[in-house]
């Protein structure tokens, strides 16, 4: 992954706070380029690994409920480009129209969905998203567009590297599902993402590009691993 010129940017990163974290990474060239080649390698690893594992998890999902096995939705990674991010689907057909963000018990989620997003095992398919540049293994993991357009100045600077699969903010809240589930009234869910949980997993994003190194990415890879086997 290459850096581009700052003054090549979208205009909304073109601020101060942001200068601030691209200075950061455009002393670690090296290592955003190491991080990229070890993407690469480890992506067509897994992918040889997991085939029949993901073509099991396909059939399960095929045969147990209606719909496609394939869940899409629109995402925003490097430097704002939007793309179409896959996961093995979780939830019942058209659930996302009841609310795009999730809580523990939703019983828009099927039987075999809640074991793949205990496991993690529905982001699975993103490895493709990681071979072709799209999103990295470690990173910040990808908003929807609704919630980016409401970035504060400081925020894009998440976007100045690939989405991740994992992040050190997912990792901090992996218990985000139960805690959206602590809110009573439903039609506050969103502003109460967006005002307080965002903000918090922002300062976790924007501490991992401050200490990026490839080592801390492994790092993170360990910790991941290790919290989905506990």
């Amino acid at each position: 992954m290459l850096l581009k010129p700052f003054e090549n940017l979208p205009d909304e990163f073109k601020n101060d706070e942001v200068k601030h974290y691209y200075d950061i990474l455009d002393k670690k060239r090296n290592s955003l380029l190491v991080k990229r080649i070890a993407d690469i390698l480890l992506a067509l690893f897994m992918i040889v690994i997991l085939a029949i594992p993901m073509l099991v998890i396909a059939v399960i999902i095929k045969c147990s409920s209606k719909g496609p096995v394939m869940y899409k939705q629109e995402r925003v990674t490097t430097y704002g480009k939007k793309f179409k991010i896959l996961k093995f689907r979780t939830m019942k057909v058209g659930a996302d129209k009841a609310g795009l963000l999730t809580t523990e018990n939703d019983d828009r989620i099927t039987g075999i969905g809640k074991v793949l997003r205990k496991l993690r095992l529905d982001e699975l398919p993103q490895i493709f998203h990681v071979l072709s540049g799209k999103m990295s293994i470690v990173g910040t993991r990808p908003e929807v567009t609704k919630y980016v357009d409401r970035y504060t100045p400081v925020m894009y600077a998440t976007l100045l590297m690939p989405a991740g699969v994992t992040s050190f903010a997912s990792i901090k809240f992996k218990d985000e599902d139960r805690i959206l589930g602590e809110i009573t009234d439903p039609d506050k869910i969103d502003d109460i993402y967006m005002n307080e949980i965002l903000p918090k997993k922002m300062r976790y994003n924007l501490k991992y590009i401050e200490r990026f190194n490839f080592k801390r990415d492994i790092y993170l890879m360990y910790k991941t691993v290790k919290q989905v086997l506990l």
